[in-house]
């Protein structure tokens, strides 16, 4: 953990429920949550997977799909983030702490959970892996509840349509050539 950060912090438990060292993920989501596993092909080859592994590793996926990240660093595992969504005068801020990282041969990624404060409850995960033949896939996971507490609480259900938005970024951003 880094310093001045616990697990006790973050506004679920317990962590790494999304699993990211995993190559499937098959735990049902606990009680309240909604869950969510999809994956997209990004390309094929070692250049590729090169650049996937780097760009998720050092918030990549977060920067191109429009979000600021502090610090703008790697991911460390026990880190806290500040994730920023800005929409013209209006930012939004959400609290995170890195619960899990892997860097292996063929697969590398972290999970991320959300800390008091942030607008939803939960924990997400975003992992590259490459098969066998040569293909680099993006895998996202998501275990999501509202807000326990706070003005986010009754949005909810539009902090979810936002969340469908955003992941359709994630899979486009970093498709080789794109």
């Amino acid at each position: 953990m880094a310093e001045g950060t616990s697990s006790t912090d973050l506004s679920y438990g317990p962590p790494g429920a999304t699993r990211p060292a995993c190559e499937y993920w098959t735990e049902p989501a606990p009680p309240g949550f909604r869950r969510f596993d999809g994956t997209v092909v990004l390309g094929h080859g070692d250049e590729v997977w090169a650049d996937a592994a780097s760009e998720v590793l050092s918030w990549g996926i977060k920067r191109r799909s429009g979000f600021r990240v502090s610090p703008a660093n790697t991911v460390v595992e026990g880190s806290v983030y500040q994730i920023t969504a800005s929409w013209g005068p209006l930012a939004v801020h959400e609290p995170v702490q890195v619960v899990a990282v892997v860097e292996d041969p063929d697969r590398c990624g972290f999970a991320y959970g959300t800390l008091w404060g942030h607008p939803v409850s939960g924990e997400e995960a975003f992992v590259v892996h490459r098969n066998p033949h040569g293909a680099v896939i993006l895998t996202l996971r998501s275990l999501t509840r509202p807000a326990p507490t706070g003005l986010w609480r009754p949005a909810f259900p539009l902090l979810l349509v936002s969340q469908r938005f955003y992941r359709r970024r994630y899979q486009r951003a970093l498709i080789s050539g794109a």
